[in-house]
């Protein structure tokens, strides 16, 4: 009862009510402030709780000297400035390791820091009484004191669990009841007994209301800083986001999303102008090759350089961006048809000079494939698609770079898509065969062995060359069951040979990439009983050079098992010493071009010579494929090569026709 008594009679209500506004304004930013250095950590969290602490201490101060102002007892007052800022310094002070200690997240901390915050206010408030100077005598119930303490240490216990708990109007209805409660229990513990009343004595009331009005301003001054910087960073924040989401990362040209929405846009404007849209896929000529040979971070650099060039061609209202990997699209808007010429020579130019890294340099080259609209497809997803076409048509086709879209690529991709399901039906029907060739030795007149050869009798089309296929099959993976098919129908057929007699069996670079090859070769061969010795296996050093380690750990795995392996079209693509030095090859299969061109070209012969040289000093056995005449036979028997394979010796037939001998050098 004394509290409302000393509340009613002893106080002006109207300041009382600004005191609770006040309050209630700064309990609203201070909670505010907490929840945003909650969430932020190092130096965005002490920043925060330092404008946190700020608002606290401003309200807490505010909220005692505007409730002082309207304290009526008649007798004039003054205020100490020194004791009167200390008191500030202590809520904001107090506010600050409370909320720091309070943000480890555990109910005690929170409590501890709730009663040290409560402290801080009981401080401030009784700082600022003894700040406050009368002419008489104060007298103090030390009942209420205590009372006003214990009032404000659960209150701000209270507050720090709410506000750690996300409750928010829980700690917003403590934090007033902490202050406004400490307050006015404190003011009822308060007796003045005056000396005299000398109505012309200064009171230093202006002063403080100076004062308590800069408090004011300096809390409301946080609350719209701390905004300011808040929708700042959050705009900062968005803007990064958009970035990361429309960009690239790696050469910061735009993205796949980014192009694709840029891209509607222009189809729209380009429909409304009456205007012709073009777009343009780029795609890098054997860039996984640059990967495997000078590393992922090279080709990152390539990437790069490309991309930094590729911008530096771009003109007003063109855009280019990376698609993903080593491929680019870009767009352009025009009028005339030269304009698009001019746009296909600049990507192009971007891919001329070459891209120095280290002591090396490379000359990128790419593959690129042009669709317009109106004229080819009025949709992003088809003018993509169309483009797409084009660019594997000018990849295929090496005399030129750039390859505009027509109609024919529809019915070319139409034909692969239908030979693709084709494949899979003749591998569950039984429509593959597997052919074998001979492999000899010329100097005895003996057959090695037989190379395993796939074809494909199709029921329309006839017998379709490998060439056509096996690509393909590649492409859509289903060379693994094929190839599966193939060596476990060659191993089957082998066991019924002579015992001396080997087969050969090709691997794609998909097969060889797979983890379980090794695994599958010895499954085969304890499946089909062939002892593993009878059994090779021929690998082009184009696929060993996409991953040489990996390459290299199947080769030794497979090795173990006491099969051989062959390095197959020696001479063609990336063969080098270094290749046979670091593979376990048991055999060198020279390519067939070389000994086509052994009457013609006198480099052939010296290769060829250079490569039986090289075999011998290995002691790796080399074998020259391709052999078609008696004089070409006669050239390698000269040169010291004595195992060949070609159709001089016997085209490729099934098991049951094969040669059982085949003709002597020296009937030749």
């Amino acid at each position: 009862m004394r509290v409302l008594t000393c509340l009613v009679e002893f106080h002006d209500l109207r300041l009382v009510a600004l005191a609770a506004l006040v309050c209630l304004g700064g309990g609203f930013v201070t909670i505010s402030l907490c929840l945003r250095a909650r969430e932020r950590t190092g130096l965005q969290r002490a920043g925060w709780i330092f404008m946190a602490a700020v608002a606290a201490g401003c309200s807490v101060w505010c909220t005692h000297f505007i409730a002082i102002l309207a304290y009526r007892i008649d007798v004039p007052a003054q205020y100490d400035p020194l004791w009167t800022f200390a008191s500030l310094l202590v809520p904001i002070l107090g506010a600050a390791v409370a909320f720091q200690f309070a943000f480890h997240r555990r109910p005690v901390h929170s409590l501890a820091a709730g009663a040290l915050l409560g402290l801080s206010v009981a401080g401030m408030h009784y700082l600022g009484m003894f700040a406050y100077r009368v002419d008489g005598i104060v007298s103090w119930d030390m009942g209420y004191v205590l009372a006003s303490v214990v009032v404000a240490v659960l209150a701000g216990g209270l507050f720090m669990i709410a506000l750690d708990a996300d409750r928010r109007w829980i700690a917003f209805a403590a934090f007033t009841t902490c202050v406004v409660g400490l307050h006015f229990t404190g003011m009822a513990a308060v007796s003045v007994y005056p000396f005299a009343v000398d109505a012309g004595a200064p009171s230093g009331v202006e002063a403080l209301a100076v004062a308590v009005t800069g408090g004011v301003l300096l809390l409301l001054g946080t609350g719209v800083a701390s905004h300011l910087v808040d929708s700042d960073v959050t705009e900062q924040n968005v803007e990064v986001l958009r970035r990361l989401a429309l960009s690239d990362t790696l050469t910061g040209l735009p993205n796949r999303a980014n192009f694709v929405n840029h891209l509607e846009v222009e189809l729209a404007r380009a429909g409304a102008e009456g205007r012709h849209l073009a777009v343009a896929i780029i795609d890098l000529d054997k860039f996984k090759e640059v990967n495997d040979v000078y590393g992922h971070e090279a080709g990152d650099t390539v990437l790069r350089m490309v991309a930094t060039r590729f911008a530096g061609q771009l003109h007003e209202g063109e855009l280019i961006a990376r698609m993903g990997g080593d491929e680019f699209a870009a767009v352009k808007r025009y009028a005339a048809n030269d304009e698009l010429h001019d746009f296909s020579a600049r990507i192009e130019r971007a891919l001329t000079d070459a891209v120095r890294l280290d002591e090396f340099e490379i000359l990128p080259s790419g593959s690129i494939g042009i669709s317009v609209f109106p004229e080819d497809a009025d949709t992003s997803v088809r003018l993509i698609g169309n483009a797409d076409l084009a660019m594997y048509r000018a990849k295929a086709e090496v005399a030129r770079s750039t390859c505009f879209y027509d109609a024919s690529m529809d019915e070319h991709a139409r034909e692969r898509r239908d030979l693709a399901a084709e494949m899979r039906s003749a591998l569950e029907q039984g429509r593959f065969a597997v052919h074998y060739q001979p492999q000899a030795d010329f100097g005895t007149g003996t057959v090695l062995g037989y190379e395993a050869l796939l074809r494909w009798n199709h029921p329309v089309r006839g017998m379709i060359a490998p060439a056509e296929f096996i690509v393909l099959a590649e492409e859509t993976g289903l060379i693994l069951p094929l190839g599966e098919w193939v060596l476990r129908t060659a191993c089957t057929e082998a066991v019924g040979w002579e015992p001396h007699l080997r087969i050969s069996v090709n691997l794609s670079a998909v097969q060889l990439a797979h983890g379980d090859l090794p695994d599958l070769v010895e499954k085969v061969l304890r499946e089909t009983g062939l002892r593993a010795d009878r059994l090779e296996l021929e690998i082009t050093e184009t696929a060993i050079i996409r991953n040489r380690a990996k390459a290299l750990h199947v080769m030794e795995r497979i090795r173990t098992l006491g099969v051989s392996i062959a390095i197959d079209d020696f001479g063609t693509g990336y063969s080098s010493l270094a290749t046979l030095r670091s593979f376990p090859f048991d055999r060198i299969k020279v390519d067939r071009s070389f000994v086509r061109d052994l009457a013609s070209e006198p480099q052939s012969l010296a290769i060829m010579r250079a490569v039986l040289a090289l075999g011998r000093s290995l002691n790796i056995s080399v074998m020259v494929e391709g052999v078609e005449t008696a004089a070409q036979l006669k050239t390698l028997q000269d040169e010291g090569c004595t195992q060949a394979q070609g159709y001089y010796f016997g085209y490729p037939l099934p098991p049951d026709r094969l040669p059982h001998s085949v003709p002597l050098a020296a009937s030749a």
